[in-house]
């Protein structure tokens, strides 16, 4: 067979199970079967005539071949969607697709946005991913993504990156801890506390990284994580401090759970920013859903710090 009696259905399976290295993933993604996911990727590669992917030990790669099917496959299914994005646009239709990424730290805010934004758009379709700094960049660079949400804006990459709302940082702790009920510490007092901090990468990271490096300082680091959710439990069970975006803890600080220290300096204010490559042709939806966060995310977010 040739490669051109391929189905756009084997080429959505195919590419679904090479962005999740998972036949199961991919399944469950597209509400089928599993047996099925492997009967398409069958009839494909029979198609291709070659293995687009290869299994060792647990782990699914995708092939040489495989991922050259894959660079084309993505360029058929964005078209296909930039089309379908046109002809809405065209008919008038109150619906589209947004493809999102945003970093981990806005998982706390994000879906408010989409909400608000929803109700203009009933059939609105998302696909949310929730990555940290250095994956939600990848998207971008892989094209993968309309949109991203994040901090600090990539330098290296061409991008359009606009600030939206401030993204105040603070240093967190248990209300017990010794500092708790100090005013104006210092910093140089502060970094000689166990801090529990987010991976390298992660633009959580950075910020406290230059935060302290400001000061001539390097803060104690005593455990890395890679969840917020995880970070905030360890702070809560007296393990350490952190330094964390005052977004992820208002539920904790409400009920004090968690303090925030006095530390001189500090909230260190960063700014929430929607980014896209400068060279992404944005479908009408997108378009539509990044004027919203830019016009009402300041809103939003300004709210939630009152009510905090």
């Amino acid at each position: 067979m040739s490669i051109q009696h391929v189905s756009l259905r084997q080429l959505r399976v195919f590419e679904a199970a090479a962005t999740n290295r998972s036949f199961s993933k991919a399944a469950e993604y597209l509400h089928l079967t599993q047996p099925g996911v492997s009967m398409h990727i069958k009839e494909l590669e029979t198609s291709a005539g070659l293995p687009l992917f290869e299994r060792i030990g647990r782990k699914l790669y995708v092939t040489e071949a495989g991922q050259e099917l894959l660079a084309r496959a993505r360029e058929i299914l964005r078209a296909l969607k930039d089309a379908e994005d046109t002809l809405d646009s065209l008919r008038g239709l109150r619906r589209g697709r947004i493809n999102l990424a945003v970093v981990s730290t806005a998982k706390y805010f994000v879906p408010q946005l989409l909400a608000r934004f929803g109700k203009n758009f009933p059939e609105l379709e998302i696909r949310l991913a929730v990555s940290n700094r250095n994956s939600v960049i990848e998207q971008l660079v892989a094209n993968e993504v309309d949109l991203a949400i994040m901090g600090r804006s990539p330098q290296a990459l061409d991008t359009v990156a606009e600030p939206f709302a401030q993204n105040p940082h603070v240093i967190i702790a248990a209300p017990d801890h010794p500092l708790a009920a100090q005013r104006g510490i210092l910093v140089e007092t502060v970094a000689k506390e166990n801090f529990i901090v987010r991976e390298p990468g992660s633009g959580t990271r950075l910020a406290m990284q230059q935060f302290f490096g400001e000061f001539g300082l390097a803060c104690n680091v005593g455990m890395e994580m890679a969840s917020n959710e995880t970070i905030k439990q360890a702070v809560m069970a007296g393990m350490g401090v952190s330094f964390i975006s005052r977004h992820t803890t208002d539920l904790e600080i409400q009920t004090r759970r968690l303090v925030v220290l006095d530390v001189r300096g500090t909230p260190v204010i960063r700014q929430w920013h929607v980014a896209h490559l400068a060279k992404k042709r944005l479908s009408p939806t997108a378009v539509a859903f990044k004027e919203f966060v830019l016009t009402q995310g300041r809103e939003l977010l300004r709210d939630r710090d009152t009510a905090a």
